[in-house]
């Protein structure tokens, strides 16, 4: 098994735990994290012990934050990676594709690509202080793939547009209301909780929950071709001088100044 710098692997019984390991930068994914999450996940699915997957994040502030916004102010992507890509659509694609359910088990906030992942897993259990929310168009980015469409089928039309255009953040009793969550339990229950519900995966059949996990991404598969657009589209975005703009103003802690950029 590989050693890793920013995510820690476990297994516990029938689950595989992958933890984001970076509370520093509230939980945000570098290109180096998105690789070793890849590498995490694939080796959980290939091990014949595990039946679940929990994702979460380390401390209690955070699941995740999603693209680390100071990196790319800093360098103008997400770090070096092994690959020479960042491959953060190859993740999203992984955590469907795996043929063990995923549960994400969210303490604290969960937002931008962060609440992404989150909305990609199968099942989620959140702590009473979790946070929901979208910040792209605040921060000069976006998810014109799985991020909007798939969250559109989870929570509906008009909730999914709320949630994007607006950047707010929602508490966990509304995000259990809205169907965004399917649990809510104390802080420091969480995991074991996740872990209990992992282990009642484990008593079922693998073969017959492997073909439900198929089926249910079947309706929404054709969904990939738009996220292979989005990821494009975003990397040509984030160099832009808008797309620098939101990081730079986050970076620099002021309020950014998209105004300039409003088009007829």
């Amino acid at each position: 098994m590989s050693v890793f710098e920013d995510i820690t692997y476990e297994i516990d019984g029938p689950a595989a735990v992958i933890t984001i390991d970076r509370p520093h930068r509230y939980n945000a994914f570098r290109g180096k994290t998105v690789e070793e999450l890849i590498k995490a996940f694939r080796a959980a699915w290939a091990d014949s012990r595990v039946s679940a997957i929990i994702l979460t994040g380390a401390g209690e502030k955070a699941f995740c934050t999603g693209g680390d916004v100071k990196q790319r102010a800093e360098t103008g992507d997400y770090g070096p990676t092994e690959s020479g890509m960042f491959e953060i659509g190859n993740l999203h694609k992984l955590i469907r594709d795996i043929t063990k359910p995923v549960i994400a088990a969210v303490n604290g906030v969960a937002v931008g690509g962060g609440h992404v992942l989150h909305v990609l897993c199968d099942l989620t259990i959140a702590s009473e202080n979790a946070r929901f929310g979208q910040a792209g168009p605040k921060v000069g980015s976006f998810d014109a793939g799985f991020g909007s469409a798939f969250l559109a089928r989870v929570v509906g039309e008009k909730r999914a547009r709320e949630i994007w255009y607006l950047c707010r953040q929602y508490d966990a009793a509304t995000a259990e209301r809205w169907g965004l969550v399917n649990w809510v339990v104390p802080q420091d229950k969480l995991l074991e909780e996740a872990k209990a519900i992992a282990a009642e995966i484990a008593e079922k059949s693998p073969t017959a929950i492997k073909f439900l996990k198929q089926s249910f991404n079947a309706d929404t598969d054709h969904q990939a071709g738009l996220s292979n657009l989005a990821m494009s589209a975003l990397d040509l975005f984030g160099k832009s001088d808008e797309g620098l703009e939101g990081a730079k103003a986050f970076a620099e802690k002021r309020p950014a100044d998209f105004a300039k950029f409003v088009k007829a």
